[in-house]
């Protein structure tokens, strides 16, 4: 699916959040399932489930109706289950606070599908979800089962709070007219390395008599740049987060460096000029995009964005390759953005969301997405009955390639995340239009933003 991440601070401390779950666990009942069984479900048991399953969904728009036909397919295919579905904007209530009031009301949805899976991780490491654990043996399912790069996002301290339904895989984009216009091979030899991403985004920037950009080569920080804060430190191959010691390390050099890239880069245009381009570039779904408008020879940005060239620019011509990296960095490899499904804490029905689940990877649900948005299955083996596979795309099988690389993932996962995310945005915008070294400000985030993560482990 299309998302584009938006980093909004909670709306409850996690102090307040902490209190409210430690109450409704005080007083809460046991959920249906388990208070009928005792013990976990079987497969067939679960098969044979009834009674209501209160969703709340993440899409609209397109999307919105794909998931009412999902909803609609699950309930002919099993009819002793009713959804009540429900379409919550900024990602199922994560984002605005919706989920949180819900989950402290007593009054929560029994499963959500997010698609900022950065809050919603961090809501995982507050206590706000239930895990899927107990029910996973009964849709034949286990952690093993998707491919390395989502492990982190789907357990927390050794439970698994959150599925992936499917994932964006990101990557680098050239227009290939451009590149022939400068004389740049993009068939044996486009850029691998940063070294030479800078050289290549030198020969494809192009300026007027008065010295006034009119054809940006490369911004690092546009689109997915713009969007992650966190893609570069982790090109760069360094840990933002270190899970095993529940630590911060922003003063890591690799992260520093991958900052200090940004601001370097910055400094050859004028940064008033190029935050606006960089505005323009913050939704690929308009004609006025600068790489639709040929104002911009390379970006980097996800899967969906072939659907918005065919759709905005069907003209233009280009090829997908792996992000390039420094020496030491993460090549061959991409950070992945995934819609998750999640169990709120006090769902009465957990047992009818993992039934939902399962039923949302069949290959027949999930042929539209992919078809559409060119968004990967999160089971390498399920790439096997996708369309473009069969098809033999080879934008498809790059996107297969990273995405079961050992070096891909979700960054910087943790407790924090939503906040963490927002304040990286920031030390890339002053190191970028304002000139500012990047070390200061990471050092004052670290040591700001650890105690938090301190508590949330207690």
């Amino acid at each position: 699916m299309m998302k584009k991440t938006v980093f909004i601070a909670m709306g409850l401390s996690l102090i307040a959040l902490t209190f409210c779950l430690s109450f409704m666990s005080c007083g809460g009942k046991k959920s249906a399932a388990e208070g009928q069984s005792g013990k976990a479900l079987t497969a067939e048991e679960l098969e044979k489930a009834s009674g209501t399953l209160e969703y709340w969904s993440c899409f609209t728009g397109d999307s919105l109706k794909w998931d009412e036909w999902r909803v609609a397919e699950f309930e002919k295919a099993y009819p002793n289950v009713k959804i009540n579905m429900q379409s919550v904007p900024e990602s199922a209530g994560v984002t605005n606070g919706k989920l949180l009031s819900a989950i402290a009301s007593g009054n929560p949805p029994d499963v959500i599908v997010a698609d900022d899976y950065v809050p919603t991780f961090g809501y995982a490491g507050q206590g706000a979800f239930m895990p899927w654990d107990p029910y996973l043996p009964a849709i034949n399912l286990s952690i093993d089962n998707f491919m390395p790069g989502f492990h982190n996002l789907m357990e927390y301290n050794g439970k698994t709070y959150l599925l992936p339904q499917d994932s964006n895989v990101y990557f680098m984009f050239i227009n290939t007219e451009l590149a022939d216009e400068a004389g740049l091979d993009y068939v044996n030899n486009y850029p691998k390395t940063l070294d030479e991403l800078t050289a290549w985004a030198d020969k494809l920037t192009k300026k007027d008599a008065a010295g006034n950009v009119t054809q940006y080569g490369f911004i690092p920080w546009a689109d997915r740049g713009n969007d992650d804060p966190t893609m570069w430190p982790f090109m760069f191959g360094a840990d933002i987060y270190i899970a095993g010691t529940n630590k911060l390390d922003l003063t890591d050099p690799r992260v520093v460096a991958a900052f200090e890239y940004q601001r370097q880069q910055g400094r050859k245009f004028d940064p008033t000029i190029a935050k606006a381009i960089v505005q323009t570039a913050g939704g690929f779904f308009s004609p006025a995009h600068p790489f639709f408008q040929k104002k911009l020879a390379i970006t980097i940005s996800g899967n969906w964005t072939t659907n918005a060239l065919r759709i905005y620019a069907p003209d233009i011509k280009y090829v997908c390759v792996p992000i390039p990296v420094p020496p030491g960095g993460r090549a061959n490899a991409t950070t992945l953005g995934s819609n998750v499904f999640a169990i709120p804490k006090g769902s009465k029905r957990p047992d009818l969301a993992a039934l939902f689940f399962k039923f949302t990877q069949r290959a027949e649900i999930n042929a539209d997405n992919f078809d559409i948005w060119r968004s990967i299955p999160c089971v390498d083996a399920i790439f096997d009955d996708v369309s473009w596979t069969k098809k033999g795309d080879t934008i498809y099988k790059l996107e297969r390639e990273l995405a079961n690389s050992p070096l891909s993932g979700h960054p910087a996962l943790c407790a924090v995340s939503a906040e963490l995310s927002k304040n990286l945005a920031a030390v890339r915008d002053e190191a970028v239009y304002n000139n500012k070294d990047p070390l200061p400000l990471l050092k004052e985030i670290q040591e700001r933003l650890q105690p938090e993560l301190d508590k949330a482990k207690k």
